[in-house]
């Protein structure tokens, strides 16, 4: 068993974390405060290829492996996880749907743009009644004179107003489960396709989360994506690599707020010592370290085994659960090794902290997860 990375992965490592040191971190700040998108830092990410990791050079894209790729999306996040959250639901849902399920002319019109970063993409699969129970949805798609129309709505959805290209799961057939979902490229501008505000949200302030809105949205018959009736099958292995990737985020988090803690440790005194003298917090920090090392395995077992195309959901829904509860912790922690500093905005611990809670939630919550992994157990059986 081999745990070292290859030289190329550990170059592409040093990449991200170079960038993330100097573009992100504190320099975000303003943009969490504003509720402001940082649309220069984006584009950068588009110049350094991480908007095309995934895709074929064929297309425009980089072409790495799975590994890379939540490399690159841990260290994005150590820095911010707003840019990091707006970098992975471009690659993981929006591109990787068109890439593993489009046809060759989709392909050819679509990932060039994605992977260069000239056109970011988002992923409409929840909606405000079906969240966790995702094969509920109720928006619609009807063929009508060539074309189909969609009807409903879709929530949460990152990258929802700044996206150029959309996938959106709509229910194509009259039987209420997941085989009657239908999945469709939409492109801004289409008439009947809107995106409402942004929300006001706990955390990641500088990300873009918006409701999508259908009126009657004419799309063109051969922006079917895949087969009909399987969208919904589609989604699930699409939201495989998601959880990777929300793993990785996880990850990233809790580097950054184990790392904050042991700068605050070292600099701040009470009782004539330094905080780091302190057993208590010594035990806390070496803790909160191991578990994160035993997260950042699961996420790259999970990527090293999608790579081998090997099935892994459960091992995707381990690396998720686990890796999002070490984020969350390890937050939490760190506001409190802070005391009243890790409660105001001056100290980054305090963004950390509000941005942590979303690894729980997105791309299926803890609760979802463990359902995930008991399935496959039993099903094994």
């Amino acid at each position: 068993m081999d745990f070292e990375l290859t030289p190329d992965q550990k170059a592409i490592r040093g990449v991200a974390r170079e960038f993330a040191d100097a573009e992100l971190g504190e320099k975000i700040a303003p943009y969490d405060e504003r509720h402001e998108f940082p649309h220069a830092v984006v584009k950068t990410l588009g110049e350094l290829g991480f908007l095309g990791v995934l895709v074929s050079p064929e297309y425009g894209g980089a072409g790495l492996d799975y590994v890379s790729y939540t490399l690159i999306v841990a260290e994005l996040c150590r820095g911010d996880a707003s840019v990091g959250i707006t970098m992975w639901a471009h690659n993981s849902l929006c591109t990787s749907h068109i890439d593993l399920f489009g046809s060759p002319e989709q392909k050819r019109r679509y990932l060039p743009p994605l992977a260069t970063g000239r056109v970011l993409g988002a992923w409409g699969l929840t909606e405000p009644g079906s969240g966790s129970d995702a094969a509920a949805l109720s928006t619609r798609a009807e063929a009508r004179d060539g074309r189909w129309v969609l009807n409903g709505s879709k929530a949460f959805i990152t990258n929802a107003t700044v996206a150029g290209t959309t996938v959106v799961m709509a229910r194509t057939e009259a039987d209420p489960g997941p085989r009657g979902i239908s999945a469709f490229v939409l492109e801004q501008g289409t008439p009947g396709f809107t995106a409402g505000r942004p929300y006001r949200k706990l955390g990641l302030h500088a990300s873009d989360t918006a409701e999508l809105v259908f009126e009657d949205a004419r799309v063109p018959s051969e922006n079917l994506l895949g087969e009909r009736g399987r969208g919904f099958a589609q989604a699930r292995q699409v939201l495989e690599g998601g959880r990777i990737a929300m793993a990785a985020m996880g990850v990233g988090i809790a580097e950054a707020a184990i790392d904050h803690a042991i700068a605050y440790m070292r600099q701040r005194t009470a009782f004539g010592k330094t905080l780091a003298e302190f057993n208590g917090l010594q035990g806390m920090i070496a803790d909160l370290a191991t578990e994160l090392e035993a997260a950042r395995l699961l996420m790259l077992r999970a990527a090293y085994e999608k790579d081998r195309g090997r099935r892994s959901m459960h091992l995707a829904a381990m690396a998720k659960v686990f890796a999002s509860e070490v984020a969350m912790k390890a937050a939490t922690k760190a506001v409190q090794v802070h005391g009243g500093a890790g409660y105001i905005t001056e100290f980054p611990v305090e963004r950390i902290f509000r941005d942590a809670k979303l690894t729980e939630i997105g791309e299926g919550t803890s609760e979802v997860q463990r359902i995930v992994i008991a399935q496959e157990l039993l099903r094994r059986a």
